[in-house]
């Protein structure tokens, strides 16, 4: 079987491994891991236990850095440590000084950039991008195609649906006085996204605030209420019976 299994990589017990599979130096993975074909572990990355990984993902990439990058990432990075119990789809890229805590489902193409925190229990959809610096907490579902900005946090409980799209950069690129503004999006728990909506830099979708579909978010979402339009503006106040603390058994 052609394989690279470093010497000083660390294997649990009961792991399969799959064709062309690379494990650099110092890569640790826990029992009962299923590696599949062509899948790379680089350098000192840190897997649990029971975690699936499937065919042609990256674990531990280093990031790329133009001339003309605005943040320069350090030359020494912590690796990249996955939490025992996840499931990691196909093609997937998770970058080094990647957090992700335990029981998470991260589908097909999805990239979890550098300096990302991932909690328990998300739902990590097919395509999505998380941007680097972002905290998500536990319990969320990012569904197909959704854009997550650098510099967001994400609490528990939120729901972000298809083809959402959120921004930092109010300067699109120009002016110096923007590298004094970056700022991403703020979804507090049991925030609700729609598809196709758009949430603009440093916006605050407030508890169990809902946005609805193909909306454009320029003011920040208060609690409990919907949002609808291009520019959103309050419609109503979301239904008891789909508030989170009507639903956390469900």
């Amino acid at each position: 079987m052609n394989q690279h299994i470093a010497e000083t990589a660390t294997l649990g017990q009961n792991v399969s491994l799959g064709f062309n599979v690379i494990i650099e130096d110092n890569v640790s993975l826990g029992d009962n891991c299923q590696i599949g074909h062509n899948v790379v572990i680089h350098a000192d990355s840190q897997i649990g236990s029971n975690v699936r990984i499937d065919a042609n993902t990256i674990i531990g990439k280093k990031p790329l850095s133009s001339p003309r990058s605005i943040f320069k990432p350090p030359v020494e990075m912590q690796p990249a440590v996955i939490g025992d119990n996840c499931q990691i789809g196909a093609n997937v890229i998770i970058y080094a000084q990647c957090t992700i805590g335990q029981r998470n489902l991260i589908a097909d193409l999805a990239t979890l950039r550098e300096n990302v925190t991932i909690g328990e229990l998300n739902i990590i959809g097919r395509n999505v991008t998380i941007e680097n610096y972002c905290t998500i907490g536990n319990r969320n579902k990012f569904e197909t195609n959704c854009y997550i900005t650098a510099y967001s946090n994400v609490e528990d409980y939120c729901f972000v649906a298809p083809c959402v799209a959120t921004s930092n950069d109010n300067y699109m690129g120009r002016d110096k006085e923007r590298f004094n503004h970056f700022k991403g999006v703020t979804i507090k728990t049991g925030g609700r996204i729609g598809v196709n909506s758009t949430i603009l830099p440093g916006k605050t979708i407030n508890e169990d605030g809902m946005v609805a579909a193909a909306s454009v978010v320029t003011k920040d979402v208060r609690n409990e209420t919907i949002y609808l339009g291009s520019p959103a503006r309050p419609v109503g106040e979301v239904v008891q019976a789909q508030l989170l603390k009507n639903n956390l058994d469900k």
